[in-house]
């Protein structure tokens, strides 16, 4: 598998705001069964450490403040009713470019006949609604039975940026495969196509005994994460609401809780901490700063290696769908857009830029989705079984 970098710096950066031109009618594009590259092994490189400017603090609170926009209730139906005011109008506008999968689900399942699904799915905001306190973000049993359900027809996984252990305890099916860390603590089936003696794979077994591939790009990291966790932890302690998580391959800041006053405060004291860590560089997603190793590995390289693990990625007959709400999917998003590999899908209740070819409001959406492809494979199934 080739893997080539996409990140042209290891620090935050303000997130590109909505592109107005490309607010035009779009019809997503006919699948055409994209294949993926072969190969045994695969190789992480090391991106270049960058430089933390000391003014960045003020760009970081921009991109803090516009990273989390406040989220809307949409109850209208932009094929039938008028928008009332500038926000419904622009999130119409949007939906011509994102255009709903539910109801765009038979231009969907005529694409995927005769291909293999695989189904890859974000946690929060995705399988579970975004909440104050992230310990707490529970799926619901009907998402979990639903999920459950997928498993059985489709190849399924999660890719999230919580630690791996973190997201299997909260869903609780064995069935999947699970990614943590934004895909650099990756749990997979044992197979041919991954090398024995890969020095990023290791074997590990489950509660169950199955014996499964351990793949962990950024293990050298951990020493350096824990570090970087227990500062963080000591200099966010009086900031009344900050959070502070180890995901173990990396480490999040959650300021949802926070006074806004008080953003500066975690700003700074995040860049002060990055600057002493050259091989570590800020990304944000939904009011959380995340730290990271600089290695080139994202949630879409993550998908990649699942697919070659599951034997899918040599079949020209495959399509992923990618559900996701947060900036870290974007990854995957581009990685299925390029050469039409495959579907994203955005879980989002306000316009932004993506590279998803569909959306969804939120995680009842999405849950109406999953059980739609369900039912249709069932249909399927039955319709082959009377021939």
């Amino acid at each position: 598998m080739e893997l080539k970098s996409n990140h042209a710096s290891p620090v935050l950066t303000d997130p590109t705001p909505l592109n107005k031109s490309r607010l035009v009618n779009r019809l997503p594009y006919a699948q055409s069964g994209g294949s993926f590259s072969s190969g045994k092994c695969v190789t992480i490189s090391r991106k270049k450490p960058g430089k933390l400017d000391d003014v960045l603090p003020h760009g970081w609170l921009d991109a803090m403040r516009s990273s989390s926009p406040p989220r809307k209730k949409f109850i209208i139906d932009c094929n039938v009713d008028v928008p009332s005011d500038d926000s419904d109008n622009a999130y119409c506008s949007w939906m011509l470019n994102y255009p709903s999968a539910l109801k765009s689900f038979e231009q969907i399942a005529r694409n995927a006949k005769n291909k293999k699904i695989a189904i890859f799915l974000d946690y929060d905001g995705t399988l579970s609604p975004i909440v104050d306190d992230p310990d707490r973000a529970f799926m619901s049993n009907a998402m979990r039975s639903t999920v459950r359900n997928v498993s059985k027809y489709f190849p399924t996984a999660i890719i999230t940026g919580r630690s791996r252990d973190k997201v299997y305890e909260l869903v609780g099916l064995t069935e999947l495969c699970y990614a943590g860390s934004h895909g650099m603590d990756i749990s997979s089936p044992v197979s041919d196509s991954v090398s024995d003696d890969h020095p990023n794979c290791i074997k590990s077994t489950d509660q169950q005994g199955k014996v499964l591939n351990l793949f962990q790009p950024a293990r050298e990291f951990i020493p350096m994460i824990d570090e970087v966790f227990r500062t963080l932890v000591e200099n966010t302690n009086r900031i009344k609401g900050a959070k502070v998580e180890n995901h173990k391959f990396c480490a999040s800041v959650h300021y949802r809780n926070v006074d806004e006053k008080s953003w500066p405060t975690i700003a700074q004291s995040v860049h002060d901490i990055l600057k002493d860590y050259p091989r570590l560089r800020l990304t944000h997603g939904r009011k959380v700063l995340e730290i990271r190793p600089v290695i080139d590995w994202n949630k879409g390289k993550a998908v990649e290696f699942l697919l070659e693990s599951l034997g899918l990625s040599e079949r020209d007959d495959v399509l992923p769908i990618y559900i996701g709400d947060d900036k870290s999917d974007e990854d995957a998003f581009k990685m299925l857009r390029e050469g039409n590999r495959g579907y994203g899908i955005l879980v989002s209740s306000v316009p932004k830029e993506s590279s998803a070819h569909y959306s969804l409001k939120d995680t009842s959406e999405v849950k109406k989705f999953l059980k739609a492809l369900v039912g249709w494979k069932k249909k399927l199934e039955v319709g082959r079984r009377n021939i």
